[in-house]
């Protein structure tokens, strides 16, 4: 199990900024927030719940926001995506949680709970230049992990506008799409879509987000 708590970073100098968090995330991942219709219930295969939510993100506590998620693809996009909107530091524990899950995240307990409040400390240490941290049942494999989300986010953070535009018109017309059909929409050439993409290393990163995500595989022990 991967557990997420996210904390918003300067809090006591701004604004509430959890209920903007909670709402941009069910829009982006429909499903993820507690209390949504489609938050799946119960296990695999029950409800129409998204796939890969367990316990639905919501406020726990003053700005900090937890979920419980089983697929290590999604939370990889959830970090990434969190971190490029801003203002959050984010941890990450990977492993087992006790079981049966209460129905809000805010009575779980378990090591991936332990984990995940360590690696939430540690994401708001003013010494990372990537507000985050991985903390898994297997150690070394946790920080393995870490290390290849920072990389991408520290790339993604230096991304041009351009480079972005092309990015989210690229995954908003989906994986089957060509990039023809992208510059079309974008007012574009091709070429321009092509050269904004390698210059954004967006394969690189979609390369990075695949080890990352099997490294979090192996750090829940």
């Amino acid at each position: 199990m991967y557990v997420l708590t996210i904390d918003q970073r300067n809090s006591r100098t701004s604004t509430d900024l959890v209920p903007d968090l909670l709402a941009r995330s069910e829009r982006k991942w429909p499903g993820i927030v507690a209390g949504s219709s489609k938050t799946r219930l119960g296990g695999e295969g029950e409800g129409e719940g998204r796939r890969g939510v367990v316990l639905g993100v919501e406020r726990t506590v003053g700005d900090e926001v937890q979920g419980v998620l089983d697929d290590p693809r999604l939370v990889v996009e959830v970090v990434l995506t969190v971190l490029r909107w801003g203002g959050w530091s984010v941890g990450v524990g990977c492993g087992p949680v006790d079981e049966p899950l209460p129905p809000s995240t805010r009575a779980g307990s378990g090591a991936g709970f332990v984990l995940a409040r360590d690696a939430v400390e540690a994401a708001k240490s003013r010494q990372r230049v990537v507000p985050l941290a991985v903390r898994g049942a297997h150690h070394d494999a946790g920080l393995d992990a870490e290390a290849v989300l920072m990389l991408a986010a520290a790339t993604a953070a230096r991304r041009s506008t351009a480079g972005w535009e092309a990015i989210d018109a690229v995954e908003q017309a989906g994986p089957d799409a060509r990039q023809e059909d992208v510059a079309a929409r974008m007012g574009v050439s091709q070429q321009a879509v092509s050269q904004r993409l390698r210059t954004a290393l967006w394969q690189e990163e979609l390369a990075a987000r695949r080890a990352a995500a099997r490294l979090l595989d192996l750090a829940q022990g």
